[in-house]
């Protein structure tokens, strides 16, 4: 039977012991809370918000600015029904698309790199000490957190997106991911590289990339070439750290630029032939256009290594600087250009609009042909716009300010 009496463990030492366990124990999580990366995160989600109204029947009349935010982490406009996502600093805002009022926050202590929408979700990046390393997926209703991780980018990536998978743009390394931000192809200069020789070139540098479902394709500088290279390669290899070329092929110039890729076919744009060439499935060139555009279009590489595109219903719409070039969807032939224009445009109310001056001109998809203008006041700016749409709302990204008009 047990005795009856004190405990040997109950003396007051013991207590004193064990206190000073508690106050260590106490100290060591304050102290990793105080540089973990939750005590530098701000999150505000919200309920589902009602449903978007419709878009109208056709391109209204006349516009107004409803409101506008500054976003310059934003590159193009990113909107998912009735949320539309203004980011700067260290913060993403979901907006209600109509009236712009802030439904949910997230922040970080960290600078943004870059906002864009995949897979209907918000894809946020932060900078960190070794790059663009830290990414995060929202729900675009409610703010909240869907999936998370670290990731290599570099500093000024970009995010494009290929349908099932998102590829970080970079000048000496790419990194894709599916839609729960597993990694699935990394190519390049890789950090920490844990298994050597897999990456089939190294010294090169990149200039644009562009992708489409399952592919991705690159324009590469590689010292021992005598010309660029066109890479393009398979989004989601047997081994992610070991990139599954489709083909690659050294072109006839420098200074290309991969505009878009839809289906096998992949257009390059030639500057110092003033061709753009279109290229199939195994690198042969299947044709080549003249391009009549000023050089400033053609030469140097795109701002984040991304070509100004956008779909509409029947093709794909590449804006050049100056002109907007439309592209067929089944194998990239340009079908009409119309200059003077501001950016790549967007659908909205079924039909297309591009941006121009003063205002978006509604363009008939097959032909170019201008069915009529409609009047915008963009309070002095004249640069380029990237345009979304949202039910009755059109989006104007102007450099780092969104604008929304109904």
């Amino acid at each position: 039977m047990p005795r009856n009496g004190r405990s040997p463990w109950n003396r007051r030492r013991d207590r004193v012991f064990a206190a000073l366990i508690v106050v260590v124990c106490l100290g060591a999580a304050v102290a990793v809370w105080s540089v973990s990366d939750q005590r530098g995160t701000v999150q505000r989600t919200a309920a589902a918000p009602a449903p978007r109204p419709p878009a109208p029947g056709s391109v209204p009349g006349a516009l107004t600015e409803m409101w506008s935010a500054a976003s310059p982490a934003t590159p193009v406009p990113v909107a998912q029904g009735p949320t539309v996502v203004s980011a700067e600093g260290g913060e993403v805002l979901g907006r209600d698309a109509v009236t712009g009022e802030v439904r949910w926050r997230y922040a970080r202590d960290l600078e943004l790199c870059t906002v864009a929408l995949a897979w209907k979700r918000v894809l946020v990046v932060h900078r960190k000490e070794l790059g663009c390393s830290e990414v995060t997926q929202l729900d675009p209703d409610t703010g909240r957190r869907t999936a998370q991780r670290n990731s290599d980018a570099e500093l000024g990536t970009r995010l494009v997106d290929g349908r099932g998978q998102v590829t970080t743009t970079g000048r000496r390394l790419l990194v894709s991911w599916r839609d729960d931000l597993v990694k699935t192809n990394e190519y390049g200069e890789v950090p920490a590289l844990v298994n050597p020789g897999r990456q089939p070139r190294t010294g090169c540098t990149y200039g644009s990339v562009a992708a489409t479902s399952g592919r991705i394709g690159v324009v590469e500088r590689c010292p021992e070439d005598p010309g660029d290279r066109l890479t393009v390669l398979k989004a989601v290899p047997e081994k992610s750290d070991k990139p599954e070329q489709v083909f690659t092929a050294v072109l006839a110039g420098r200074d290309a630029k991969v505009v878009a890729m839809s289906g096998d076919h992949t257009a390059v744009v030639l500057p110092e032939q003033r061709l753009l060439v279109i290229y199939g499935a195994e690198g042969d060139q299947r044709a080549a256009y003249p391009l009549d555009l000023p050089a400033a279009d053609l030469g140097g590489d795109p701002k984040g290594g991304v070509v100004p595109t956008n779909e509409g219903a029947v093709g794909m719409f590449w804006f050049t600087g100056s002109t907007t070039v439309a592209l067929s969807r089944s194998d990239l032939t340009p079908l009409w250009t119309l200059r003077g224009t501001l950016g790549p445009g967007t659908r909205f109310a079924g039909q297309y609009v591009l941006p121009i001056e003063g205002g978006l001109a509604v363009v008939d998809e097959g032909t170019g042909a201008t069915v009529r203008t409609v009047g915008v006041d963009r309070h002095g700016y004249a640069g380029p716009v990237r345009l979304d749409s949202t039910g009755p709302v059109v989006l104007e990204q102007r450099g780092d300010q969104l604008a929304a008009l109904k």
